[in-house]
Parts: structure tokens; sequence; C-alpha cells
């Protein structure tokens, strides 16, 4: 057991070496679904700039956090799994189209935006945990900063949860168009 994790040292064990590639396979099929979610929202956020904006910058960060995840599965001489990445894609565009028709679609994808980076957030956390584990400490630096955008930006939509849904009452009471 090693004194700083309280783990046996697993280091030089293959199956640990393969659920960390798997991770990062996994990883990535998320941020593939992430941008999905999010460029089906820009398109659609007529009302509410400040949440494009937001995601617009936040599918600039997730394009480089694929890229990182993209050089780790490269240095392992292993690939994205396309077929994860086309699924959760799909599973995205289903996700984003089960809110079009609701009176309160922004609503429900701020709420959905802020679960989404959560999980993103535990995600990573686990990443950078497998890395220490299989001996892959190289990786944690770009993990980090894959794990430091994600808290910004799950961050920045909680703050915006309150200045959205009061945005969507007033437009509402207003007989403005509020949905999105």
């Amino acid at each position: 057991m090693t004194a700083t994790t309280g783990m046996a040292d697993l280091t030089s064990s293959e199956d640990i070496r393969n659920i960390f590639i798997t991770g990062l396979e996994n990883a990535h099929a998320l941020e593939k679904q992430a941008i999905q979610l999010m460029e089906r929202q820009v398109e659609r956020f007529e009302n509410y700039p400040e949440m494009s904006d937001l995601l617009r910058r936040h599918i600039v960060e997730t394009e480089g956090q694929i890229r990182r995840l993209d050089e780790a599965l490269h240095s392992f001489g292993a690939d994205r799994s396309i077929l994860k990445d086309m699924a959760t894609q799909f599973m995205a565009n289903l996700a984003a189209a089960g809110h079009m028709p609701m009176a309160d679609e922004v609503l429900k994808n701020t709420f959905a935006n802020h679960a989404f980076e959560n999980f993103e957030i535990a995600s990573y956390k686990s990443l950078i945990a497998m890395a220490e584990a299989s001996g892959n400490q190289k990786f944690i630096p770009a993990l980090q900063e894959s794990l430091r955008e994600e808290e910004k930006t799950a961050q920045a939509v909680y703050d915006m949860i309150v200045p959205i849904t009061q945005k969507f009452l007033t437009r509402s009471a207003q007989g403005l168009k509020a949905d999105r």
C-alpha cells in the first residue's frame, strides 16, 4: 500500500492501464456529446445571449479538451471509440430535442447544463485518480486543465440560474417569447 493513497501499487497492472485508456475513450465521447448539446442550444437561444456566449466559449475549451484526450490516447497507441462518440452524439441530439417543445426550454437546458458540467467534473477527477494509480502522471496536468475548465463553466452556469430564471419570468409576464 502506498502511504499517500492507501492503495496497493497498481502501476504495473495491465488491467489498470486498460481501465485508464477506457476512461480516456469515455471522456472523449463525453466531450463530443457536450459539443453536440452546446451547439444545439446556441442555435436556439434567441433571447439569452449571455448563455449563448458562455456556451460558445466553452465549445472552444471543449475542443481543446478533446485534443488533449486525443494526445493521451495516441500515446498509448489507442484512438477514440468511434462507436462511443457516435452513440453519445446521438444521445446529445435526442436530449436537446427533448427540451425543444418545452415552454421553459431555457430553464430545462440551464439545469441540464449544470448537471452535465458536474458529470464532466467527476469524470476528470476519476481520470486523474486513474492516471495516478496507473503510473501515468504525465497526463495529470492536461487532465487538471480540463477539470479547471469544467469547474469554471459549472460555476458560471450555476451563477446564471437565478438571472436566467428571472429573465424568463419577466419575458413571460410581458407576453414575450421566453422559452428560448
